[in-house]
């Protein structure tokens, strides 16, 4: 038998979905869940092989979620947002239902899981998302990191800078450094112009955290945060940093 999960905030649209699986025997709904904080506890502890997911909910939504989850599994995505369709797609999505969303269509999406699950039984779950930035206005403002069982959710104020690592990116807090499994380039998209600047190919800064720049070495300079810490600036990084404080 197969395992799957109903997260959703809303109680009536997770009883939906729960009616509609009655007719499929070979799976088992072992938890529903109302945000996604349990969401991810949930996944960890039952390891389903497809969830039934809305995006729009509170606390975090369906893609930071899924972000949070190491190995994610099969998705099926139930929203009444349709401008998410796209991203839902690009996330490799099974299926996306849009609510209010008919059996006829929930068995058509479903169908397709188990069609795919029989060709392709040992194919690997759909990857995290990691690279598509901007679509969320929330995701400008805040960052959603996973500290050890902890979910943790970071205003971007309290960022001072970001740092790559590896096939990570480091977010320097005043409380701690966090690991986020994104690149460079997809935050350097997605944060706010106006309040972060990549001066380099391995720093992002935060505006409001520069007090100053100082020269070093030949031809090259460094910036000043207020926590103390000195960022190389690149020639290119130098030269965007003084067009965007307009020196």
């Amino acid at each position: 038998m197969r395992k799957c999960l109903i997260i959703d905030d809303e109680p009536l649209a997770r009883s939906i979905v729960a009616e509609y699986l009655h007719n499929y025997p070979e799976l088992e709904v072992v938890q529903e869940c109302g945000d996604g904080f349990e969401g991810v506890k949930a996944i960890m502890q039952h390891q389903p092989d497809l969830i039934f997911l809305d995006i729009q909910m509170p606390k975090i939504n369906g893609f930071e979620m899924l972000e949070l989850v190491e190995q994610p599994p099969s998705v099926i995505f139930t929203t009444a947002y349709d401008e998410y369709a796209i991203k839902a797609f690009e996330a490799n999505a099974v299926d996306y239902l849009l609510k209010p969303f008919s059996k006829e269509r929930f068995d058509a999406a479903l169908k397709k899981w188990l069609h795919n699950q029989a060709i392709l039984p040992a194919s690997p779950a759909a990857p995290p998302l990691t690279e598509i930035a901007g679509k969320h206005p929330e995701e400008r403002h805040r960052i959603v990191v996973k500290a050890g069982n902890n979910i943790r959710i970071i205003p971007v104020s309290e960022v001072l800078y970001l740092e790559a690592y590896d096939d990570y990116v480091k977010i320097h807090t005043k409380d701690g450094v966090f690991l986020k499994k994104k690149t460079m380039s997809y935050y350097e998209k997605a944060l706010a112009p106006e309040q972060f600047v990549r001066v380099h190919r391995s720093f992002i800064l935060s505006l409001p955290q520069l007090t100053r720049i100082e020269p070093f070495d030949k031809d090259s300079h460094v910036a000043l945060l207020r926590s103390g810490e000195r960022i190389p600036l690149s020639k290119g990084g130098y030269t965007k940093l003084r067009a965007v404080l307009g020196i």
